[in-house]
């Protein structure tokens, strides 16, 4: 963040941070001539004797700067941390809610509920999986002691003014199998030359070719601020962060017949820039709340400020730093399920069951998917399941984060299910006779983003009247991130042809994450580096840890390890909540053997299984909560996103500006 920030700052964009994190001394020492800056704009009388070397800052060294946060986004990050937590729950006293027959009633048992809220958090299948490799044990047990910190009587409840802790902890990869198939439907929609037949789950506006995903906040801010030109290629669909807390707004409070100012929502995150992403203006109660007024009038709606769907996001690091400033040893913490006195069912009998399913599927994540939440792997599945004549292709980039993906199809005939990789012997090229129907790519990492960028400029219209429009050569293919084929090798003129012929535009969809690896590697999960402020690794009831003497390369695959160990609900279930020692047992007896098929049977339509999807169950989710709230699927689930212009210069002070940021922050903070 930038060392100085005051009110007249906040109308700037992109500008230079106050201290540069370039170290100096790598360039060259050079003797200061009369206090001028080599570096600065001077006229020809004082040009510098000297010829000083060029200052060099790496892709990296950008976007680690403050520069590109501009000052708005600096107030609002810092206001979400652990100290906020802290302070909302010592501020508010925690409303008790009883669930008795079907409806909600508030009670007061010495507390003033007047001044009450609603606590609920939600956290990310990261996130464990990074408390899972700190502290040597399963993602499930990682799991259990969140929810004992958050929840339980040795946690947060322990302490502060009123005692106060959440009263649910939801898993959002049940609104990520949301998103799974709300992108699947995106792409098959814009795919298919009927488009003009939309289904009620599906977004008014569909994107262009090649739809990018949009569930990294990192790359979302990247885009809208620098390279406007892609904003139409961007999914609409929420990220499960939104999509948990556009749910838990909505059913809550039209089951607790409470404002959604009065419900709190935490997300524990494994990004900072999931900060921003709960910010956005684009992200409140203004989108939803005119289906499912409250009890006021609908004058008084419009007086109050937006209420966020995300009040506040914390990062993994933050989690522990949560536990460290209410005293709480964080790997003390009981390693099983809460006790079943203290759970209190979701309002929602419906939602209950898919929030906390009662049949906890244990089925190993596939690591083609990767490590931020699968989506392109759901769109392929998807793809090769309404096209069963079919088989995958997959392309090695230059980098493990660029990879390329084909399915195709014979031309006549002919049935295979086999997945041909060329990996670093170049592209996968198409077998006589077969035909490719579906393209897509993966990109994680900025250096990748600006080569995908690049490629979706538009071509640069001529000055001369009648001219053609001058074609970027860099938007082929093989240009900048494929391998070539191996020299000497009897297909490489083959791969070479079919690689130079291939165009960005031939890309149905692309998934982009910002950090190199995938959200496993955020920049709020627990680094290497970490373990040693105080060892915690070695405090664990498992023993030494699992990061000491260990690269950030090792320690990374370690976390990718105990996230594609994963089970598929690791947050407590109600197979949980009946069996709390029991289960604890038959989990160290299985930890983390894997159990396919287990309960998959239970309730499947006629469209079943893809990718470990119940598709059939999220459809029928997703109908009941569009249903119950009288909102459509489309004004819950999907959203905009715009570009971001500088004020700078501009006519207007920046006291306006203040007034109107001041407007967006309220509803929470």
């Amino acid at each position: 963040m930038s060392a100085i920030l005051s009110a007249d700052d906040l109308n700037d964009f992109i500008s230079p941070g106050v201290a540069c994190i370039k170290p100096v001394e790598t360039l060259p020492l050079q003797k200061p001539e009369k206090d001028i800056n080599p570096y600065e704009v001077t006229t020809e009388n004082q040009i510098p004797a000297q010829n000083h070397a060029p200052a060099q800052i790496s892709l990296t060294d950008c976007l680690a700067c403050s520069g590109c946060v501009t000052s708005a986004e600096a107030v609002l990050v810092s206001l979400q941390s652990h100290s906020e937590v802290l302070n909302t729950l010592d501020s508010h006293p925690s409303i008790p809610v009883q669930h008795v027959a079907g409806a909600c009633s508030e009670q007061e048992p010495g507390n003033d509920v007047s001044q009450g809220k609603v606590f609920v958090a939600s956290v990310s299948p990261q996130v464990r999986a990074s408390i899972a490799a700190t502290y040597a044990i399963s993602d499930q047990r990682a799991g259990w002691m969140i929810d004992q910190l958050l929840s339980g009587p040795s946690g947060l409840r322990s302490g502060g003014s009123h005692g106060s802790a959440f009263t649910w902890v939801i898993d959002t990869n049940a609104m990520r199998e949301a998103a799974l198939v709300l992108g699947a439907d995106e792409i098959t929609i814009s795919t298919s030359s009927s488009a003009a037949s939309t289904s009620s789950s599906t977004s008014p506006s569909q994107p262009k070719k090649p739809i990018l995903t949009s569930a990294c906040p990192g790359w979302i801010c990247y885009a809208e601020k620098t390279h406007p030109h892609v904003l139409p290629h961007l999914s609409r669909l929420k990220s499960p962060q939104a999509l948990t807390g556009t749910l838990l707004k909505t059913v809550l409070s039209q089951r607790l017949h409470m404002p959604p100012d009065r419900i709190w929502h935490l997300a524990v995150m494994p990004c900072f820039d999931k900060k921003l992403e709960a910010s956005r203006e684009e992200l409140t109660d203004v989108y939803w709340r005119h289906s499912t007024p409250p009890k006021s009038s609908e004058q008084e709606q419009e007086m109050r400020p937006p209420v966020r769907d995300v009040d506040c996001v914390i990062t993994a690091r933050e989690l522990l730093m949560l536990a460290d400033t209410r005293g709480i040893s964080f790997p003390s913490l009981p390693q099983k399920p809460l006790p079943k006195s203290s759970l209190i069912p979701f309002p929602d009998s419906t939602l209950d069951a898919d929030l906390f399913p009662r049949k906890r599927r244990r089925r190993n994540q596939d690591p083609a998917a990767g490590p931020s939440g699968g989506y392109l792997h759901h769109v392929l599945q998807t793809q090769l399941s309404q096209n069963p004549n079919s088989k995958l292709q997959t392309t090695r980039g230059r980098n493990a984060d660029v990879v390329e993906y084909a399915i195709t199809r014979p031309r006549s005939g002919g049935f295979t299910e086999e997945i041909t990789q060329a990996g670093s012997d170049g592209r996968a090229e198409e077998e006589e006779g077969e035909e490719t129907i579906f393209k897509a790519a993966r990109y994680y990492g900025f250096r990748n983003i600006q080569n995908l960028v690049r490629k979706l400029k538009p071509p640069r219209p001529r000055r001369l009247p009648g001219a053609a429009a001058i074609s970027r050569p860099s938007t082929k293919l093989a240009s900048s991130s494929l391998k070539p084929a191996v020299p000497g090798s009897s297909k490489s003129t083959a791969a070479a042809a079919t690689a130079n012929s291939n165009n960005i535009s031939d890309y149905a969809y692309v998934e982009v994450m910002a950090c190199p690896g995938g959200c496993t590697n955020g920049g709020g999960q627990i680094k290497v580096d970490d373990l040693g402020l105080g060892d915690r690794s070695r405090e664990g009831k498992e023993g030494g840890g699992a990061g000491v003497g260990v690269s950030q390369k090792e320690w990374l695959a370690k976390v990718d390890e105990a996230y594609f160990s994963m089970s598929d609900s690791s947050s407590s279930s109600s197979s949980d909540r009946d069996n709390d020692d029991e289960d604890v047992a038959a989990e160290d007896a299985m930890d983390l053997d894997t159990v396919v098929g287990e309960g998959m049977d239970d309730g499947l339509d006629e469209e079943g299984m893809i990718g470990g999807v119940d598709v059939g169950g999220v459809r029928r989710m997703l109908k009941h909560w569009s249903e119950s709230t009288g909102v459509g699927v489309e004004e819950l689930c999907f959203t905009t996103f715009r570009e971001v212009r500088s004020d700078v210069g501009q006519n207007g002070g920046s006291q306006d500006r203040v007034v109107e940021l001041a407007g967006r922050i309220g509803g929470g903070w």
